[in-house]
């Protein structure tokens, strides 16, 4: 392996690790991320850092500032959901349509320990790990579809809606429902029922949230 191709891994490694710690709230909003602090941190020069927090400001999960301190971003407000997530939905529908004839072995693996880690998070109701699983669950069917276009508007749409896997991981009275929901989809997945992994997809991601109009006051 060359120099380049080392520097590619490290820094997607460690836009891997940051992108899970800011979507699952460890990192809060507002938190500046510095170069060296983060170089030290993960044992590496500050280039693939920099790397790193460039590629995150461009999902929308950083902002960089005047002074070059990258900061995290703010979540969109709940009203955006309305909008967001049928779009999220629209794309995750159709990454799973594209390849779901092509399901390998390896494939289920995935999944399968990434549900490993989704259940042993919802017994410990850690909701900010029960949040990291399953966006890497859902990331993994747009990884798996292998069309960039459509992983690249998924990562934007998700980085801004964050706060809503929140919150309806919080909703549920036994969090093991939440590790259910996501067993069953990918026990369809096997069946290679197209329809019914469909149908669960589109319920497992929910409904938006409803913008009320306010009222005319006379």
């Amino acid at each position: 392996m060359d120099k380049i191709e080392l520097i590619k891994g490290l820094r997607e490694q460690i836009v891997e690790n940051l992108r899970d710690e800011i979507l699952s709230g460890r990192i809060p909003e507002g938190t500046p991320l510095h170069e060296t602090v983060l170089s030290k941190k993960f044992g590496v020069s500050r280039g693939p850092i920099r790397e790193a927090l460039l590629f995150l400001t461009s999902e929308g999960l950083l902002l960089t500032e005047r002074n070059s301190v990258a900061r995290v971003a703010p979540a969109a407000p709940d009203s955006i959901h309305a909008v967001v997530i049928p779009i999220r939905r629209t794309i995750e529908i159709a990454a799973l349509r594209s390849f779901f004839h092509d399901i390998q072995e390896n494939d289920i693996e995935r999944w399968e320990i990434i549900l490993v880690r989704l259940k042993s998070a919802c017994e410990r109701k850690d909701y900010s790990a029960i949040a990291e699983q399953d966006m890497a669950l859902h990331r993994s069917i747009l990884e798996r579809a292998k069309q960039p276009d459509l992983i690249a508007i998924w990562s934007v749409i998700v980085a801004r809606i964050r706060h809503h896997f929140r919150k309806n991981h919080q909703a549920y009275k036994d969090t093991m429902e939440i590790y259910a929901e996501h067993r069953e989809l990918i026990d369809t997945f096997r069946t290679g029922d197209l329809e019914k992994s469909v149908k669960l997809l589109e319920e497992n991601i929910g409904d938006p949230v409803i913008i009320k109009e306010p009222e005319n006051k006379t």
